[in-house]
């Protein structure tokens, strides 16, 4: 079963038609039930079709990857910070893939349907079927992203988890030192508020979502994976720096 949904990512037609299925379900729960508010796709418009890497926290399973889908779709049929009417379903732009855990992937029949759209099943470092399980970065993870990056735009969530400022994962900088792509940092909000843990149902709608793209970082290929990784929870805003400034804006609102 594994291989034919392998040759099915391949078929540009077949993605063509999840991401239709995919949109038209998950459009209402972005658009009419949540207020979606999406900036700087100014940094997007023109990047090269291929070796450009989009890290991002990370507050769901689905709906931070398929408001992605949305936002690039849209940005490629000439929408400029907003989905609008979603006839860019007629014809989405398929050229992106996206790191996800294997173990998600393999969870529902919703899931292995999503995975058709493009997803890179990885192993997780430190966790598998519940448990905590500390392994090596598998050498062909890495090759599978490096493989997507060379003819696509791949997003990857640097933490590997939904739990905000946990820390980011070295094997990301080991890639980016490795095939030196374009990398555009992505800090979304709201999605833990409105969705749930697997971001397919909602726990609350009315809720503010946001995306910001910001502008693709200047990185220094030669630094080390520690200075490359720092830079990159910076600009996801999940380094130590943000985590004691939430903590900060939190108390004073509590007063």
């Amino acid at each position: 079963m594994g291989w034919i949904s392998e040759r099915f990512k391949h078929l540009n037609f077949f993605r063509k038609l999840v991401y239709a299925f995919v949109g038209i379900v998950s459009y209402p729960g972005l658009m009419l039930f949540n207020r979606l508010r999406i900036s700087g796709t100014e940094h997007i418009r023109h990047l090269p079709y291929k070796n450009v890497l989009f890290v991002s926290n990370h507050q769901t399973y689905f709906a931070d990857v398929i408001t992605f889908l949305h936002i690039f779709c849209a940005v490629k049929w000439g929408k400029i910070n907003r989905l609008g009417i979603p006839y860019y379903l007629l014809n989405p732009f398929t050229r992106v893939n996206y790191v996800a855990a294997e173990e998600t992937m393999k969870g529902s029949w919703i899931s292995r349907i999503f995975a058709l759209a493009g997803a890179l099943t990885v192993k997780r470092t430190w966790r598998n079927e519940g448990q905590e399980v500390r392994r090596n970065l598998d050498p062909s993870d890495t090759r599978k992203i490096q493989r997507a990056l060379s003819n696509n735009w791949v997003i990857t969530f640097p933490q590997g988890t939904t739990k905000p400022f946990a820390p980011g994962r070295k094997g990301t900088a080991f890639i980016i030192k490795e095939t030196r792509p374009v990398v555009v940092p992505v800090v979304i909000r709201g999605f833990w508020r409105a969705f749930n843990k697997k971001g397919l149902k909602f726990k609350k709608t009315g809720s503010e979502l946001s995306v910001t793209f910001k502008e693709p970082l200047d990185i220094d290929y030669e630094a080390s994976s520690e200075s490359i990784m720092d830079k990159i929870m910076d600009a996801i805003e999940q380094s130590k720096t943000h985590m004691m400034q939430g903590a900060h804006h939190w108390m004073k609102n509590d007063k």
